[in-house]
């Protein structure tokens, strides 16, 4: 596509978004401190590589497919990170999960691993500038076959894991202070039932005391901000999860953690953009993991569909975007690795374009005054204004492939990177 042609384009949609009272500079400005959180585990299809001298098998997380091109290691899952990053317009960061240790051959089991143990992820980050998340992995290890971690009725494995949940809060704020940037460090845990259980009560209670010891000790929010989610059911997880929706929601707001919504975590009617405003009332922050379910948690490379539509207007909308953190959580092992990376991060930033280049103000102004016809008419005349035009520009502006092009730069990736592994 021509220079020219897109700041063509670009003039004439400036001008009819002017029309409406809304300034498409400012927009973009906006949108370009808005950071998107990439997920390591995309690359790798939630491998991890911690399994030095022990095969860490039991409550695993299943990837489906086998494109060809898969990471291997440490190095080349930064180098697919990096070329994906080159193809997305803004600058973002990395949400790693502790899986992913560099433990330089020698294995390091979860409940010792120390920040020294990522060291190398941190200088890999100030680099490339970016800022970084974490997650304690709590599958795919011995101590989780039971389908149970935190909330597990032994004391000494539920131990184990509450000592890896504080050390992977250390671990997230060394990288917080190291890199300038505050990271979030994500609670999850698979634990619950097949069956239908005698005893809802018990496991919550224990899980609330696990998470109590683990954020018992005080860390600056400069550097590092603690956040839990929650989830409906899981393979072998089908009538009982402890960590549920109400759990999180009850916990995050009377323990005042942020509060983290998964897109694919809920019952297939329910939206995490109509759940967004009440959590912001009460909660001190959000975290998302924008993900795409397609009749269950099936974690689907994210689409520009009119859910992702809808969040990003929820966001923006709200007010608090200082209040939130996005991130991104899928894993196709049926497509290209970094094509699914690039589609589903340049979707949400258009999600976020668009909610940006909405007057919010004007169309508040008549809900206010009860005139949901101007409302309505003004929402609809929005979705066909000439909103690729100004994100063609915007990729034009932050030096990333405008259109489909970015889509020939990941075939040459392949071709010469990625079939050779």
């Amino acid at each position: 596509m021509k220079k020219q042609n897109i700041e063509q384009a670009y003039r004439r949609a400036k001008e009819q978004y002017a029309q409406i009272g809304v300034n498409v500079d400012k927009a973009m400005a906006q949108l370009a401190k808005i950071p998107i959180s990439l997920h390591c585990w995309q690359g790798d299809d939630v491998g991890g590589y911690e399994k030095v001298g022990a095969e860490l098998s039991g409550g695993g997380i299943q990837a489906t497919g086998n494109y060809p091109g898969k990471a291997r290691t440490i190095e080349e899952l930064r180098a697919d990170v990096e070329k994906a990053l080159s193809l997305i317009p803004g600058r973002h960061r990395l949400n790693l999960h502790a899986c992913y240790i560099d433990n330089g051959g020698k294995f390091i089991d979860r409940n010792e691993m120390q920040p020294r143990h990522f060291r190398s992820w941190i200088d890999w980050a100030k680099a490339n500038k970016l800022g970084m998340d974490f997650n304690p992995t709590y599958f795919s290890h011995p101590k989780a076959t039971d389908g149970f971690t935190l909330s597990h009725p032994d004391k000494g494995i539920r131990n184990f894991w509450i000592e890896h949940g504080i050390a992977c809060r250390k671990i997230g704020a060394a990288m917080g202070k190291a890199l300038g940037s505050t990271t979030v460090t994500n609670v999850w845990i698979p634990d619950g039932y097949k069956d239908i259980p005698v005893d809802r009560t018990g496991p919550r209670e224990r899980l609330a005391d696990s998470l109590d010891k683990i954020f018992a000790d005080k860390i600056n929010p400069k550097y590092h901000l603690d956040a839990v989610e929650s989830k409906l059911f899981g393979i072998g997880a089908e009538s009982y999860t402890v960590g549920s929706h109400e759990f999180y929601m009850g916990y995050a707001t009377s323990r005042q953690k942020l509060l983290c919504l998964d897109a694919g975590h809920y019952h297939p009617t329910e939206m995490i953009s109509e759940k967004i405003s009440s959590v912001l009332m009460f909660c001190p922050g959000l975290l998302l993991h924008v993900s795409r379910p397609v009749r269950w948690d099936s974690d689907h490379v994210v689409i520009l569909n009119d859910e992702l539509f809808a969040i990003a207007q929820e966001l923006v909308r709200s007010g608090k975007l200082d209040k939130i953190h996005i991130g991104l959580d899928f894993f196709d092992a049926s497509i290209n690795r970094i094509a699914a990376w690039v589609i589903g991060t340049r979707n949400m930033i258009k999600a976020l374009l668009f909610a940006f280049l909405e007057p919010t103000a004007i169309l508040k102004k008549a809900e206010l005054k009860l005139d949901f016809t101007a409302r309505l008419a003004l929402m609809e005349e929005l979705k066909t204004l000439p909103f690729a035009a100004v994100w063609d520009y915007y990729c034009m502006q932050k030096n990333v492939p405008v259109g489909a092009a970015w889509f020939h730069e990941v075939r040459q990736y392949e071709k010469n990177v990625l079939s050779k592994r």
